[in-house]
């Protein structure tokens, strides 16, 4: 309701104006005409463009009690005195109240509506922008991808050390832009049409393991431990967008969990909700971090390296589990590293 009542220069210059313009034009047309009928309707018509041109209530309220006091004290007999018990005024007075809370209403409703259309439209726009680039970006970078794996794996291809470590750093180099690639469909699909997630019941081992799979293949070096539960779990979720929540965990814990160290994966039940957990033996989570962890750019992440894991991936992954009504956490492990955590409601699974 406070912004309702904004001061505003424009507003009141426009209320002035409009206000002056009346009183003149009631003035001409008294030298003219034989009766005041016509001044309470261009003071009606007064009011309706003040609460027409101004933003909430206050304007065209101000306007209407200016109206009503100045038509009784200027344009009715007797003049120059105000005189309350002249017969229509209580109607007047009312008329012109109702008229400027109904207009100012309206307005105000128009142009949130407004608002609310450009700013979806803006929005759409970027998501098809961001899809379209994706999907553009996405086949040329796996098919540099292919040609470097190519190139590694054809022995009869010699080539001195360093030459090969370049190879090798073009295919890792378009594996992160691909899987950027990945996340920026990912968020642009839950912007677009959030409410149509493909939700159906998963596995909760099962959407580990193909995570896993995908992130030994992205990090061979990478020592992955995958515990899994001796219960069935399941639960309701899009289970692409939740493997990629947990593919973009495992990746931020092998770029910032130290090499050679071990990462440990794990699902589990906790109360009515599944969880996943992934843990690394690294540096751990800084306290100037933990505040915009989950932002597009933390802090702290002044290199480009750091950006890589730490950035996008994941603001992805809080916008996925909020999107499943889930939860996400990170902390720091007691005995070093980071763990983080994803939540999302358990289903009953029937027995047999």
């Amino acid at each position: 309701m406070g912004g309702k009542l904004l001061f505003s220069r424009r507003d009141t210059a426009v209320t002035a104006g409009i206000l002056l313009a009346a009183v003149l034009l009631c003035a001409l047309l008294r030298t003219h005409a034989e009766s005041d009928s016509y001044v309470s309707m261009i003071f009606l018509l007064a009011v309706f463009l003040i609460s027409r041109l101004t933003a909430g209530y206050f304007y065209g309220t101000l306007a209407s009690l200016l109206s009503v006091v100045g038509v009784n004290y200027v344009f009715t007999y007797p003049y120059m005195q105000l005189d309350f018990s002249l017969a229509g005024y209580p109607v007047t007075f009312a008329t012109m109240m109702i008229v400027s809370v109904i207009t100012g209403a309206m307005t105000s409703r128009l142009k949130e509506q407004e608002g609310l259309r450009m700013r979806a439209e803006r929005e759409q726009l970027r998501s098809d922008l961001l899809r379209a680039v994706s999907h553009d970006l996405r086949t040329p970078l796996t098919a540099i991808i292919g040609s470097a794996d190519a190139l590694l794996a054809d022995t009869a291809f010699e080539e001195p050390p360093a030459r090969r470590d370049l190879i090798a750093g073009i295919g890792k180099d378009s594996d992160w832009l691909l899987r950027m690639v990945e996340n920026m469909l990912s968020v642009t699909r839950l912007e677009s049409d959030g409410a149509s997630l493909r939700m159906q019941p998963e596995l909760a081992e099962e959407i580990v393991g193909a995570a896993a799979a995908k992130f030994k293949k992205w990090h061979p070096d990478c020592r992955l431990v995958v515990r899994e539960p001796e219960e069935v779990l399941m639960a309701q979720m899009d289970g692409i967008l939740i493997e990629q929540v947990l593919l973009n965990l495992l990746d931020n814990a092998a770029r910032h969990g130290g090499s050679g160290k071990e990462i440990l994966l794990e699902t589990g039940r906790a109360g009515q909700r599944v969880f996943f957990r992934v843990t690394d033996h690294g540096r751990g989570i800084e306290p100037a971090e933990r505040e915009s962890l989950f932002s597009e750019r933390p802090a702290g992440t002044g290199g480009s390296d750091n950006h890589r894991g730490m950035g996008i991936g994941l603001s992805v992954c809080r916008t996925i589990i909020k999107a499943h009504h889930g939860e996400i956490t990170a902390d720091n492990h007691p005995q070093g590293g980071a763990v983080f955590q994803v939540f999302l409601p358990l289903m009953e699974v029937p027995n047999a």
